[in-house]
């Protein structure tokens, strides 16, 4: 077998597939092999099971989903097959893409046995399987020096059309620890009716986890002979589930840390443009919060730069430079760099930025600014400056719309002012139905405001759906653009950024 280079320019043999394990659920739960296969392989094969944001480690690859419970059409295990040996047969560097552990439950070997037949490399690799993580995020130890010394791992959906069941039921019931039963929400009648009638006690305690590691998990602590009523119908609580059974699943009140980050239950719209909406929907996931994301507002470079080019020519002619926005900052530098400039250009300057954003992506570029102020906004930076720039020749580097309380502050304090528009706010012109669905239907109970051109894109995309929210505002500016519509503004930042956002929420969402 010969030797080729996939899209990334890694060698592999003429053909070979990672059999990878994606985790429970959560994007980061991913091991660092897996997100190594995924960055050089030239076709991901997923499932419904794995958290599709992983893709975003494949940018260079082929994704194709091979079926997700209630949207697509679930392929079969000789389609799966075929289509893996389809792609490595033509010498592809393929991923299949497995929710959990490859080995646990996941017919992993009849896709190896598959590749073996026709003499394809392969790669297992290792993932965090369900059992393990739900005990970990419902804070239950599914061992237990003094309670549980052993775990016993369960089907609850064994293969179809065996003529009796190969588990030993009278086993499993008098198994001395944690038992914890994969894939048993439509079989809860077969295994529970199984297990008491093999002697399990019926008040033996269970927790039933659905979507574990996700932020929207969900758990239900019941007695072993409450499942079925707990499980059926399915449509009660869906598939993903597993149910850890035994005295471990009692600590849970004691040792659950994931329902009490301060957002946990709480489902928040960040509305920032996609490029820059992790500063906020991060910190925002890590208390708890369940990130619904959706700009109205999409940054761009301007349409020309010719404004831009000839203000980095006279950069010596100016006393000050003011940055209004962390945008401005990257893209006022990045094109200087592309010029083929350096820092030196800005020797002498007296450098501003609106806040502690822009300062930060200043920073990115090796520059401190000289002036930030206390208040994070445009009136903050006028009287920051004050006086000191009377009879200076001030640049501002801006958007193509915003306040003009900058300018005509620094006016007014006796400045010569000059605007150069470094970027483009445009607005995003349609809402995305599954987002106008979850508003129509209560399931976000925050909508994040970071500038007024926000609450009027807000207002024009989703109108009337939005009635249900509250909303936090980055600034008390904002928040009067909002209270105009009629919007509830529970929540306004103390610091106009990102994390005074963050901490607005998380304030008024504690009792």
């Amino acid at each position: 077998m010969t030797a080729s280079q996939n899209n990334s320019g890694v060698t592999v043999p003429n053909g070979f597939v990672a059999l990878v394990g994606a985790g429970p659920g959560h994007p980061e739960l991913l091991t660092l092999r897996g997100q190594y296969w995924l960055g050089r392989c030239d076709v991901v094969l997923y499932d419904g099971l794995t958290n599709a944001e992983m893709l975003a480690h494949a940018p260079q690859a082929e994704c194709i989903c091979v079926g997700k419970h209630g949207q697509t059409r679930i392929w079969t295990q000789p389609e799966i097959i075929a289509e893996t040996l389809r792609h490595a047969s033509r010498g592809k560097c393929v991923v299949r893409l497995k929710g959990g552990d490859p080995a646990v439950f996941a017919r992993t070997s009849e896709e190896v046995e598959a590749l073996v037949e026709v003499q394809i490399p392969y790669e297992i690799v290792p993932g965090i399987t369900a059992a393990l993580a739900a005990g970990s995020y419902a804070g239950i130890p599914i061992t237990h020096r003094g309670i549980a010394s052993a775990v016993a791992l369960v089907t609850g959906h064994e293969e179809p059309g065996k003529s009796k069941s190969a588990l030993d039921w009278n086993a499993l019931a008098a198994f001395p620890g944690t038992l914890v039963i994969y894939m048993g929400v439509t079989t809860a009648e077969t295994w529970t009716r199984a297990l008491l009638e093999a002697g399990k006690p019926p008040e033996t305690p269970c927790a039933l986890i659905r979507r574990c590691s996700l932020p929207d998990q969900q758990q239900i602590a019941c007695r072993l002979d409450e499942v079925v009523d707990q499980l059926t119908p399915a449509s009660r609580f869906r598939p993903p589930v597993i149910t850890i059974v035994g005295e471990v699943t009692q600590l849970a009140e004691t040792m659950d840390w994931f329902r009490r980050r301060p957002l946990h239950g709480q489902s928040v719209l960040v509305t920032r443009p996609s490029a820059q909406a992790d500063e906020l929907a991060r910190p925002l996931a890590e208390l708890g919060a369940n990130i619904v994301r959706h700009s109205v507002i999409e940054v761009k470079p301007p349409g020309d730069w010719s404004d831009v080019d000839a203000a980095i020519d006279r950069l010596s002619s100016f006393d000050s430079i003011v940055f209004a926005s962390a945008n401005g900052v990257r893209y006022w530098m990045g094109r200087l760099l592309e010029r083929g400039l350096d820092l030196r250009c800005l020797a002498g300057l007296r450098i501003a930025a609106v806040g502690s954003a822009t300062a930060a992506a200043l920073g990115e570029f090796h520059l401190v600014a000289d002036v930030i102020p206390d208040s994070f906004d445009a009136a903050g930076l006028v009287a920051a400056l004050g006086a000191s720039v009377q009879d200076e020749r001030v640049l501002i580097v801006r958007a193509s719309r915003g306040s003009s309380l900058l300018p005509d502050g620094l006016r007014a304090a006796g400045a010569d002012v000059q605007e150069v528009v470094a970027y483009q706010n445009v607005d995003v012109q349609s809402a995305r139905p599954d987002v106008s669905e979850m508003l129509r239907r209560g399931e976000i109970d925050w909508v994040t405001v970071t500038s007024s051109a926000t609450a009027e894109n807000l207002q024009r995309l989703f109108g009337d759906d939005l009635d249900q929210c509250r909303f936090a505002a980055i600034s008390p500016i904002t928040a009067e653009v909002l209270a105009q519509q009629g919007r509830r503004v529970d929540a306004v930042a103390k610091t106009a950024s990102m994390p005074g956002i963050v901490d607005a929420i998380t304030a008024a969402s504690i009792p």
